[in-house]
């Protein structure tokens, strides 16, 4: 069964959602490692949007939605130090009643041919650091208590190991 945040008076709601508190620490945790100082004014800006929503984030505007009227993935571009379109997405984990974290590092939609330009180092470059701090931040939030999908299939996993196999293989088929 899949999340949606259904849209009722322009504002997403579901009971599954992250609370305020949640999404404040992941925000937090985000910020600390993606920058060595004060973050960009329009970073800023964002976040300060989102607190001042309190409960009624889902609402805030400084949030991308993948729809207007079925959210499954909610984006805030919080950037890094080296590259503004990083994005912390909170996404409906679609085996589960819950939604996760993930640092997009919103950079793999673009394409520099190796050879043809002296940017594909540069870029290769800037995709690597991305993912080291995406990394970083999503393990900064496993251990602040911010369900990520990793953790969420750690938990699986042990989940799983406490069936007995024969009550598995006799209820697979």
């Amino acid at each position: 069964m899949s999340n949606s945040l259904v849209l009722v008076d322009d504002s997403p709601a579901v009971e599954n959602l992250p609370s305020f508190e949640v999404v404040d620490r992941a925000i937090d945790i985000y910020l600390s490692c993606a920058y060595d100082s004060a973050p960009p004014k329009a970073v800023n800006d964002r976040v300060k949007q989102f607190r001042a929503a309190g409960d009624q984030w889902p609402s805030c505007a400084a949030f991308e939605r993948d729809s207007a009227n079925t959210p499954t993935r909610l984006a805030l571009r919080l950037g890094n130090r080296v590259y503004p379109h990083m994005k912390l997405v909170i996404e409906d984990c679609a085996t589960s009643l819950s939604f996760l974290f993930r640092a997009d590092t919103h950079d793999r939609h673009i394409t520099v041919p190796p050879g043809q330009t002296g940017e594909y180092s540069a870029f290769v470059k800037l995709m690597k650091q991305n993912q080291e701090l995406a990394s970083a931040i999503e393990a900064g939030w496993e251990s602040g208590d911010v369900p990520t999908f990793k953790a969420y299939l750690k938990q699986d996993l042990l989940r799983r190991a406490e069936i007995p196999m024969d009550w598995t293989i006799n209820h697979a088929r």
